[in-house]
């Protein structure tokens, strides 16, 4: 799940708290350490103490009051890690090293990897329709699952209406959150309620437009092509087991996080703080994996090594169309989005792998080199209020362009 945007700004209920221009340019305080005191390769490379720098850099940039966790993972060195802030409401104990977390949208990812391996497998084409697996699903006010192919879905290309932007479901999300944080409403009656509004446009046009919708019904599409797996067996049999990722998983409905993790925090109405952290609410396809920095780090490894896919499903997943819904990186021009994986040019040249993570206060933002050596995870927490995300993305993505390059911040 992504939560909707307007004016590149969270849209959050009238009574969050905004944040005051002299914080956002405040130091970040709170602990902070690393791992490793060795730097790049070169000696003059990237070293830990770059990595606090940028690291507080996001916080100030998400308000000087977040909690922000990263860690860099370069091939044959040990990692780097960085944080800033308490484990939350009220606890004096520092962010978790490894802390778990919803990864929102960055769940997509592993959605179309493991249709891409259905692929690889003839089970299904990316060619298929939608209606071709869903008969009549996608059907009213303008939605034609006959016109909309596998392909579409994974690469955002299908024009259907998220289902995230649906007044009722923004209401509950927003202004009713407490009283259906444990809402597990079925992924078929998401999308029924996004057939309630005519698709944004007709697929084949060569336009582009996120939406969560595309992703519930990929993984409706695996399910039937595997044979009666639920997307989270395959997730969990494809990807999560044969990592080795101990510390991700795929909690459903159940609301709870098992590992070590932030508590999510925003200020409520009457003053105090509004613990976001147990919901429901991210339990699909779209949204619904839990991790933490070092599995996303090595998920993206072996995506980028071509652990995952064969070379012809990876050639897929990494042809891309313009997308518009992120800033330009420090590299000057804008990247692409692919099958379910973003590609975006470095400024040392060459490109990076990844693919975002916008939930319920909640921010988390994978990426890998090509060459898959270095790869680094940058994740965000909330205390007072959801995040400026168009200032708290340039400055994850200087940090990413920075620790994938390679390159000394001072």
């Amino acid at each position: 799940m992504r939560v909707r945007t307007a004016g590149k700004r969270t849209v959050v209920a009238a009574w969050v708290v905004a944040l005051a221009a002299s914080t956002l340019a405040a130091a970040p305080v709170g602990a902070n350490a690393a791992a490793s005191t060795g730097g790049g390769s070169g000696g003059g490379g990237y070293s830990a103490a770059d990595l606090r720098v940028d690291l507080a850099a996001v916080r100030a940039a998400g308000g000087g009051d977040i909690n922000v966790v990263a860690r860099l993972d370069r091939q044959g060195q040990a990692p780097l890690r960085a944080r800033y802030g308490t484990a939350g409401l009220g606890s004096t104990a520092p962010v978790p090293w490894d802390p778990e977390f919803r990864t929102a949208s960055t769940t997509k990812t592993f959605t179309a990897v493991v249709v891409l391996q259905l692929v690889a497998e003839h089970r299904l084409s990316l060619d298929d329709t939608v209606d071709h697996w869903l008969p009549g699903l996608v059907s009213g006010h303008g939605n034609d699952g006959r016109r909309i192919t596998v392909r579409d879905l994974l690469q955002q290309t299908s024009g259907l209406y998220d289902y995230v932007d649906d007044p009722d479901i923004q209401d509950r999300m927003i202004n009713h959150f407490d009283e259906n944080r444990f809402d597990d409403t079925p992924p078929a009656q998401l999308v029924a309620i996004a057939m309630g509004h005519p698709p944004l446009f007709t697929p084949g046009g060569g336009r582009w437009a996120y939406s969560n919708t595309n992703y519930l019904l990929a993984a409706m599409i695996a399910e039937k092509a595997s044979g009666g797996q639920s997307w989270q067996e395959l997730v969990e049999h494809r990807v999560i087991a044969p990592l080795g990722l101990d510390h991700t998983y795929i909690p459903d409905a159940d609301p709870y996080l098992v590992g070590p993790h932030e508590r999510v925090t925003i200020t409520g109405p009457d003053g105090k703080p509004l613990d976001l952290t147990d919901q429901s609410f991210q339990h699909t396809a779209d949204s619904g994996v839990v991790s933490t920095p070092a599995d996303l780090d090595t998920f993206f490894r072996a995506l980028a090594t071509g652990k995952l896919l064969p070379p012809a499903q990876w050639a897929e997943m990494r042809t891309t169309v313009p997308y518009d819904d992120l800033p330009v990186p420090p590299a000057g021009t804008q990247g692409g989005y692919g099958l379910g994986l973003r590609v975006l040019p470095l400024s040392c040249g060459g490109t990076y792998y990844m693919h975002e993570g916008d939930g319920l206060g909640v921010y988390g933002r994978p990426a890998v080199s090509a060459d898959s050596r270095r790869a680094v995870t940058v994740a965000i927490t909330t205390t007072t209020a959801l995040i400026d995300q168009d200032k708290v993305n340039r400055a994850v993505e200087a940090l990413t362009d920075h620790a994938l390059c390679d390159e000394a911040t001072s």
